[in-house]
């Protein structure tokens, strides 16, 4: 269990700080995704003092959790952020973060958008194509302003991660080219209305080989002499995130320490401020999934099912990228270990969190939690097959507030039109 910290077991009871997690599940029902507010406290913290020797800026992923309560938290400790559609600049607004401190991603911005982060005055955008660099400046003649841009550059460097979440490769669709960097300073010096002040690169999640980051930052520092060759002055230096998590105690990620002993060295003499942009680092481990035992049933061939009522449309990881999650019960006590598929009730074959799983046998009626739910869970959830959306508590020490109330039906069609 990766979040032994503040997800705990005491006499037999798991606890999410100083909160019973079973009374969680008896108020506000479930599914239910409980975070642990002191959990991303404490990640971001660690993070902060990892890099504390550099100038820097940590611009929290907005993408791998974007609850209101947790971006206020997180504003609350002084974090920038890093916004990746028009959606997440306005919940990140909301939550009170100052635009000087929000930078926006994407490689397919709208005009709208584009016009709405001008409008913001977010610090920059980041251009990832020649093409977009031209839309830019077309809104910002519009608007009679200059906007703010970083370029994202692509390093070509294929980090050791699942092929769906690696983002630094010549086959994949982010960034300007490294080996058009020429092209786009070219093209750059051409419009009016744009102001250079950076560069960027992201090479993917989980990245576990401190290797990848260093080689794809020696290639950054490369671009970043070919602008200043130009006139160009780069204020701000931007290395992406990606930074692992543990999702099982037989594999765990490298320290947060492991990575800035090998950056700190290659960016301690940049004048450029350095931005980080860790997301799931902060999150990942922050959140659990409270779910119900539905149903146990076995096939003719001994096969074991364990149906809860959670499922692919509160956690898609394990569909999607054949992720690991933890699934233990939530009471602790003697139990046959059994093999089975953890699946839900949605009607595809995909809908699992756990296949031939070794778990403590569980009861119908019974409650499991399953960790690591914090990145990539609620923000990528879905109504499919007409489910309703589970509510969300945040846990501070013995206090619980409901951060996100659990959809109705109602809802569900609101903005439908007969």
């Amino acid at each position: 269990m990766p979040t032994d910290d503040f997800f705990y077991y005491k006499k037999d009871q798991l606890y999410c700080e100083g909160i019973k997690v079973k009374d969680l599940a008896e108020e506000f029902g479930t599914p239910l995704y409980v975070t642990s507010k002191n959990a991303i406290i404490a990640q971001y913290r660690r993070f902060e003092k990892a890099f504390k020797p550099l100038n820097h800026l940590t611009c929290y992923s907005v993408k791998a959790n974007y609850n209101l309560s947790v971006l206020r938290t997180l504003v609350q400790e002084g974090s920038g952020f890093d916004v990746n559609s028009g959606g997440e600049l306005f919940r990140a607004l909301k939550a009170g973060a100052k635009p000087k401190k929000i930078i926006f991603a994407g490689v397919g911005k709208t005009k709208a958008e584009i016009e709405f982060a001008i409008k913001s005055k977010v610090l920059f955008q980041k251009v990832e194509s020649l093409s977009e660099l031209r839309v830019i400046d077309e809104v910002a003649k519009n608007l009679k302003t200059t906007a703010p841009i970083a370029l994202r550059i692509n390093p070509n460097v294929a980090a050791e991660t699942h092929p769906y979440i690696t983002t630094g490769n010549d086959e994949k669709k982010f960034g300007i080219d490294e080996m058009l960097a020429e092209d786009a300073f070219s093209e750059l010096a051409k419009h009016k209305h744009l102001k250079f002040v950076g560069l960027e690169m992201h090479i993917g999640s989980q990245i576990f080989d401190t290797q990848s980051y260093l080689e794809a930052l020696f290639k950054l520092l490369g671009v970043k002499a070919i602008a200043e060759s130009k006139g160009f002055t780069v204020k701000y230096l931007d290395i992406g995130g990606g930074f692992p998590i543990t999702y099982r105690t037989t594999q765990p990620a490298p320290d947060i320490e492991v990575f800035s002993e090998k950056l700190i060295p290659l960016l301690k003499n940049q004048s450029a401020q350095i931005l980080f942009e860790p997301g799931r680092f902060i999150v990942g481990n922050a959140s659990v999934i409270l779910t119900e035992v539905l149903y146990r049933k076995q096939n003719h061939r001994g096969k074991n099912f364990v149906i809860v009522d959670a499922a692919m449309t509160e956690l898609m990881r394990p569909m999607l990228y054949e992720a690991y999650h933890d699934i233990l019960p939530i009471e602790r006590k003697e139990r046959e270990i059994i093999i089975t598929d953890i699946v839900g009730g949605v009607c595809e074959t995909g809908d699992f969190f756990a296949l031939d799983r070794e778990i403590p046998e569980v009861k119908e009626g019974e409650h499991v939690a399953i960790f690591s739910a914090g990145a990539y869970g609620a923000v990528m959830s879905s109504n499919y097959n007409a489910r309703l959306k589970p509510a969300e508590v945040m846990v501070d020490g013995k206090k619980v507030k409901l951060i996100r109330k659990r959809e109705t039906y109602k809802q569900l069609i609101q903005n439908e039109v007969l």
